[in-house]
């Protein structure tokens, strides 16, 4: 079965993001490496546009649309991160935009998506389809859909953090970790990052609630979680793996651990406290992991993807006060 993208087509999209793209840090901590025993890097995908890797798929499809496709405009439905991203670079390439999003999103990935001039439509994601919502809007419209992971143009654009990853460090590293939510940002990374580090082993990581993809590549097919699932990981919250990138982490992912809630606070908490950085629960999924013992990291050089920083401030003043308690 041949894969929806290759190794080229990621360097072709980090050609079109270059200069347009931030090139995130890659930090290497040595309070991760006192708790861990191992020698850690993080991945700062929140310090990327809209605070999140997502930008790098949504301006990889966008930019390649042709003209009369980007005056009829775009649509895409999202949690708050892919919104932003195809929001902003909407706005960037004088493109309209419309995005359906859950009645529960963040506020804060609410007044932003709004802020970059898209046009908003809510939707419940325990009684509606945002897909189906999403596809009408585009025959609507005439508009084109931008889907939030399961696209060639959009894991090639979300593989450019591992590309990144692997210019970045001085060496190999023995393992990386990435949040799982669709799978773009992981399998895009892990092809990417494997096809220089054949040697490498790669983990996504998922809520509990929302382990799709591991049940899915334990039975062989595309599985579902429940739907009335719930986690405070509102950007990994994906019921069902994509078409996609399923046989890409199939292929090149290791294996799929699972983090609870508990373990993701407490990972966020720790990111505040000692690498002074601002990151949101299912960016925290990675390192969660690795605080939390899920992964053996000890005297090895792992990369943690850090995806997104976009987290609720009421959220997260109230975890400040839980862990400092």
């Amino acid at each position: 079965m041949s894969l929806a993208i290759s190794y080229q087509d990621i360097e072709r999209a980090a050609q079109r993001l270059q200069g347009v793209a931030e090139v995130t840090p890659l930090l290497h901590s040595r309070e991760l490496d006192q708790a861990t025993s191992g020698q850690i890097f993080v991945k700062t995908e929140s310090l990327q546009h809209v605070g999140a890797f997502k930008f790098r798929g949504a301006y990889n499809r966008i930019v390649q649309l042709s003209d009369e496709q980007k005056q009829a405009g775009v649509v895409a439905c999202s949690s708050g991160n892919h919104a932003q991203g195809v929001a902003a670079t909407a706005q960037m390439l004088g493109v309209k935009a419309t995005i359906v999003m859950p009645e529960d999103a963040p506020a804060i990935k609410v007044e932003r998506t709004r802020s970059y001039g898209a046009d908003v439509k809510f939707y419940d994601r325990y009684t509606e389809n945002r897909e189906q919502i999403a596809h009408e809007l585009c025959e609507q419209l005439n508009a084109t859909f931008v889907p939030p992971y399961d696209h060639a143009d959009v894991i090639a654009g979300q593989g450019t953090v591992g590309l990144e990853i692997c210019q970045q460090m001085n060496g190999e590293a023995d393992i990386l970790l990435s949040p799982l939510g669709g799978g773009g940002l992981c399998s895009g990374s892990a092809l990417a990052a494997k096809h220089n580090w054949p040697n490498l082993t790669v983990y996504g990581v998922e809520p509990e609630a929302f382990n799709d993809t591991q049940l899915s590549i334990q039975k062989g097919e595309r599985q579902s979680v429940s739907q009335s699932a719930n986690s405070i990981c509102d950007s990994l919250m994906t019921p069902t793996p994509g078409e996609l990138t399923l046989p890409i982490n199939q292929e090149y992912v290791n294996a799929v651990l699972t983090v609870s809630d508990e373990d993701v606070e407490a990972a966020v908490y720790f990111a505040w406290k000692h690498l002074k950085l601002v990151i949101e629960p299912g960016g925290a999924a990675a390192l969660a992991a690795v605080l939390s013992g899920k992964v053996d990291v000890a005297n090895k050089r792992c990369v943690i993807i850090a995806s997104g920083g976009n987290v609720d401030p009421l959220w997260f003043a109230e975890m400040l006060q839980r862990q400092s308690a």
